[in-house]
């Protein structure tokens, strides 16, 4: 009698389990649709004469709430020097090595970023470039660390590689969401992750990151990858080509 009464059990606790593990995958599914978003394109391709181009980021939400679109570019480490004035002569004085500093990076809210989220908030999922993360292996004070922050941040805003507008995501009703990210000639190339978080409360309650791709292609793209692989021959070959170019305009000049 234990064994067959323990036989039924064991069949009640298998559907117990199963039918919990189906709930749970659909509570994450339902959590998951929260927020939709793509892009109009994947592919950022850099040609001869590229001046600096759009994409279109547009999305849905299950209901009301705010969105935050943050673009982050490779990461590479940066190198901050301050110069003081000697005898007349500007001269480099002091330096801080910034560890994996994007190399772009983008914000764009539908908001003020200040009305969407507390401090902690926004801190926690870097939005803003206030809450941006920049560690640093150098022995430096808060002070003078907090000085090296803001000239990176300057010094990447004045380039265009560093931005952030209140107001450019647009709703299109309650749901529908679009926003155009500008990406300017200088855009470094390379892997892009484009953050779309949704915000109720104060709370990130839902996010979702979409890739993008920045690449020379063409001809610029073979001289770029030659400079690189070769950098001796390619330094041969620009020199060259600069002597032929410049007898080229004096043999035209002295014909005029």
């Amino acid at each position: 009698m234990r064994g067959r009464a323990a036989l039924p059990l064991a069949v009640l606790g298998a559907l117990f389990g199963t039918a919990l593990t189906v709930g749970l995958t659909f509570a994450l599914s339902a959590r998951a649709q929260q927020l939709v978003a793509d892009l109009s394109s994947h592919l950022i391709a850099i040609t001869t004469g590229f001046s600096g181009t759009e994409v279109v980021l547009f999305g849905s939400t299950d209901g009301q709430g705010d969105v935050a679109v943050v673009v982050t570019g490779p990461r590479s480490n940066v190198r901050v020097r301050r110069k003081d004035r000697t005898a007349g002569i500007w001269i480099n004085r002091e330096s801080v090595l910034f560890e994996q500093v994007p190399s772009y990076y983008v914000v764009a809210t539908n908001r003020r970023l200040e009305s969407l989220a507390p401090e902690s908030v926004l801190e926690r999922h870097q939005i803003g470039t206030a809450h941006l993360r920049l560690d640093t292996s150098d022995l430096v004070g808060p002070l003078a660390l907090g000085d090296f922050r803001e000239a990176l941040i300057r010094n990447k805003q004045r380039a265009g590689q560093y931005g952030l507008t209140h107001g450019q995501v647009t709703f299109l009703g309650e749901r529908l969401f679009r926003t155009n990210i500008y990406f300017p000639a200088n855009v470094p190339t390379g892997l892009y992750n484009v953050e779309v978080f949704l915000i109720r409360g104060g709370e990130v309650v839902s996010a979702q990151t979409t890739p993008l791709v920045v690449s020379k292609i063409g001809f610029s793209a073979e001289v770029f990858d030659f400079a690189r692989s070769q950098p001796l021959s390619y330094g041969v070959v620009a020199v060259i080509g600069a002597i032929a170019a410049g007898w080229l305009a004096g043999a035209m000049f002295r014909r005029v």
